[in-house]
C-alpha cells in the first residue's frame, strides 16, 4: 500500500507554481480547505485560475487569496457572497467565467473519469453555448463542454487514512468528491487521520487511487455563511 501522507500543509502545497489551474472542493463555506487555502496565501503565489463552486466570502476561504490579488481567474457558478469578487470582476481585475452549477459538477467528473468532455443540456439557446459545439440527441439540443484541465485540485474530508481513502460528512459532499483526481495531483486534508485499515471499506466514498497526498488539518473554524435563527417566543 503507498503511503500518501505528507508532514504537514506546507508539504501538500509543494510544487504550486504562479500561473497554475487549482480546483478548491466546498460549496459556500462548507467543507472548503481552510488549511491549504491560508498556506496558499501566505506562499504568495501568484496568476492562479481557481476552478471552485463560488469564492467564500471576503475575509474567509478563497476570498483571502482574492484579497491579496493572487487570483487572476474564476471558473464558478456563484459569487452572491464575496463583495470584494463583485468588485474585482465589475472593475476588470478578474476574469470570471460563470458556469451553470450542474455543468461545472459534471466537467470535474467527467476529468475525473478521463473523459474528454461531455454533452449537457444546460444552457442551450444562451450565452453559455455562444461559441461551443452543439447537437441534437433524441430531439433535444445539447452542449458540448470540455473537461477540467487542472494543476492540483485541494478538497476537505472528514476522515482519511494514510492511503488516501476518504470519508466526507455532511454536506461537505458537495464538489470536494468529484474534484478528487480530476487534477494532476489532488491533495487531502482531513480532519482525522487514521493508519490504513482502520476505515470501514463500506463507508469510504473516494478510494485512495484518486488522492496523491493527504495531511491532517488543524484549527477549523467550520464558518457559518449566513446564521439564521428563531425568534425566542
Amino acid at each position: 500500500m503507498i503511503n500518501k501522507q505528507v508532514a504537514g500543509v506546507q508539504d501538500a502545497i509543494a510544487g504550486v507554481s504562479d500561473n497554475m489551474t487549482c480546483m478548491f472542493g466546498g460549496f459556500g463555506l462548507s467543507g472548503i480547505p481552510e488549511n491549504a487555502i491560508a498556506a496558499l496565501v501566505k506562499s504568495g503565489v501568484k496568476g492562479l485560475t481557481c476552478i471552485s463552486n463560488n469564492a467564500g466570502v471576503d475575509d474567509f476561504g478563497l476570498g483571502l487569496l482574492l484579497h491579496q490579488h493572487q487570483i487572476k481567474k474564476m471558473v464558478s457558478s456563484y459569487v452572491g457572497e464575496n463583495d470584494e469578487f463583485e468588485r474585482q470582476m465589475l472593475s476588470g481585475e478578474l476574469d470570471v467565467e460563470l458556469i451553470p452549477q450542474g455543468t461545472l459538477a459534471e466537467r470535474c467528473r467527467a476529468a475525473q473519469a478521463g473523459f474528454p468532455a461531455v454533452y449537457t443540456p444546460a444552457g442551450y439557446g444562451t450565452e453559455v453555448a455562444e461559441g461551443k459545439e452543439t447537437r441534437e440527441f433524441d430531439g433535444k439540443m445539447y452542449v458540448l463542454e470540455h473537461a477540467f484541465k487542472a494543476d492540483f485540485a485541494f478538497v476537505k474530508a472528514w476522515k482519511g487514512d494514510a492511503a488516501g481513502n476518504l470519508i466526507f460528512k455532511g454536506t461537505a459532499r458537495n464538489f470536494n468528491p468529484n474534484m478528487c483526481g480530476a487534477a494532476k495531483i489532488t491533495v487531502a486534508e482531513v480532519e482525522e487521520l487514521v493508519p490504513v485499515g482502520e476505515l470501514d471499506p463500506n463507508q469510504i466514498h473516494i478510494p485512495g487511487i484518486f488522492v496523491q497526498r493527504i495531511f491532517q488539518g488543524e484549527k477549523y473554524e467550520k464558518r457559518i455563511e449566513q446564521r439564521t435563527v428563531r425568534k425566542r417566543e
